[in-house]
């Protein structure tokens, strides 16, 4: 059985029914037990709907736009080669379309017509894509200084824009408002959205003949990936298809890094960082919600957290550039984390990466960040 249950009081509540949080006002989580046969996925489309018994989705309810399976290519980090997935080539260029993919196809499994949404741009561009597949209507809520790149592609998708004056928070609150009755398709507080984005793990391993890497360098901002990833990797793990669970390492900006701020202090939460404006702005997020669940999964796996430097960041994403990538800034501090980390790791260890979105998010900043 398939049913959500609050990470604090235990309560369970059924998935056909729309929720966001428990009655008391907790997270809650996703209680489903998956199923994975690498015979039955080798013969399939390569999306990430490949692992349909792992996804907690009913059969048939699938909803696509040729999502998943993206390239793992070797990259030179930090003056070796790091594996990094290529997750900017998604369908509206960010790896969120993962998670917006089983978020929004469960939603209309359930017949959800109208959703809200807050997102410093990607994710909003991912539910605003799928929300169209779908037929529903969708409003986003947005920082209202966001890329104007990331605002037009909302608003293509026929998504309703929302700016909001203030912080990403404030936005997030104004969005908690509206979801008093609507659905709200949030990539932080809805479990099947981090479903989705375990199929990262799932694609990591298959790619690398079934077997699982020692290390992976993610984002870490609402930790939507690195929770997913934590959820990927564990379960196929419990399903005996890889030893061992590998190492989290989470990648903050310096300028807003409140989740290093509490592993490097010992602290079992995560309190509100304060913040500064950073070329990384997909994860630039002052309080994450589950910030407990995110320093569980990078200390259980024996990881550790990275600030990265606005100097470090703007370096990275001009050395992709030159090697090929466009890659957006918040992908630029992921693969600046990934440069640090792998200068002191043993040469043997096999990492893994990843790109978080495309550099044309941010087309409007690109040629005065090459040429400053």
């Amino acid at each position: 059985m398939t049913r959500f249950v609050c990470r604090d009081c235990g309560l369970a509540f059924d998935v056909m029914v729309p929720r966001w949080r428990c009655d008391c006002g907790g997270l809650l989580d996703l209680e489903f037990s998956p199923r994975l046969d690498p015979a039955e996925v080798a013969g399939r489309p390569a999306t990430l709907w490949r692992y349909r018994e792992a996804l907690p989705v009913p059969e048939g309810a699938e909803l696509t736009l040729g999502e998943g399976f993206t390239p793992m290519l070797e990259v030179d980090l930090g003056g070796r080669n790091v594996l990094v997935k290529q997750e900017q080539l998604f369908p509206t260029g960010s790896y969120k379309d993962r998670g917006a993919a089983v978020m929004m196809a469960m939603a209309a499994h359930i017949g959800v017509t109208d959703v809200v949404e807050d997102s410093s741009g990607n994710a909003g561009c991912a539910v605003a894509a799928f929300a169209a597949k779908a037929g529903i209507r969708c409003r986003i809520f947005v920082p209202a200084d966001n890329s104007p790149g990331k605002l037009g592609q909302i608003e293509l998708y026929g998504a309703e824009l929302n700016p909001v004056p203030g912080t990403r928070e404030d936005t997030a609150a104004a969005c908690m408002a509206a979801a008093e009755d609507r659905y709200y398709a949030s990539h932080v507080y809805n479990p099947f959205f981090f479903h989705g984005t375990k199929t990262f793990a799932f694609e990591v391993v298959e790619q690398l003949g079934w077997r699982a890497p020692d290390t992976v360098v993610l984002p870490a901002g609402n930790g939507t990936l690195l929770l997913g990833a934590h959820i990927g990797f564990t379960e196929l793990k419990a399903m005996g298809l890889i030893d061992r669970v590998p190492k989290l390492v989470a990648v903050q900006s310096a300028r807003c890094a409140p989740l290093c701020a509490a592993f490097e202090a010992g602290a079992a939460t995560v309190a509100q960082a304060s913040s500064e404006p950073t070329l990384a702005e997909g994860i630039a997020i002052a309080l994450p919600m589950r910030g407990e669940q995110m320093l569980r999964a990078v200390r259980d796996t024996g990881g550790v957290c990275l600030a990265v430097s606005e100097e470090a960041i703007l370096a990275a994403f001009r050395d992709m550039g030159r090697k090929g990538f466009c890659i957006e800034p918040t992908s630029a501090a992921v693969a600046a984390g990934a440069a640090e980390y792998v200068r002191t790791a043993p040469r043997d260890e096999v990492v893994v990466t990843m790109f978080t979105g495309h550099g044309l998010k941010v087309g409007d900043k690109l040629h005065k960040l090459v040429s400053d």
